[in-house]
């Protein structure tokens, strides 16, 4: 993935969590390159309020990687023959992923942060 995609993809599904999630909500990136280009930065500051500042080594609090984890195991049944497939079946799984599972990814953030401070910082089995 690469800025311009990511770009894309908050640009495509950002109204819609927007909507559903209301007024009660933090963005939340971690610090790879493609999250902190000139292109993304300038995009978060048009179009989302407030951006919270992320730790290089945040012990398992971006719920995003447990998406990455639910795409990239149904993308391996799938076998692709090469890399257009692969690329195509990437895109399709994370078209398919319920919303409920954003929702409720991002209603566990509470929780992780709860066992992060009672294990004093150390990492969790998120």
């Amino acid at each position: 993935m690469n800025a311009e995609f990511y770009v894309e993809i908050l640009r495509r599904h950002a109204p819609e969590m927007f909507q559903m999630l209301g007024g009660h909500w933090r963005f939340q990136k971690d610090n790879d390159p493609k999250h902190t280009s000139r292109l993304v930065k300038a995009f978060l500051q048009e179009n989302f309020l407030v951006v919270l500042e992320w730790p290089s080594n945040s012990p398992y609090l971006n719920p995003i990687e447990n998406l990455w984890s639910i795409v990239k195991g149904k993308v391996e049944k799938r076998m692709s023959k090469n890399l257009d497939d692969l690329e195509r079946f990437m895109a399709e799984e994370w078209e398919n992923i319920p919303n409920t599972v954003l929702i409720n990814f991002s209603k566990s953030m509470k929780r992780r942060c709860e066992l992060i401070i009672g294990k004093n910082g150390e990492r969790i089995p998120y």
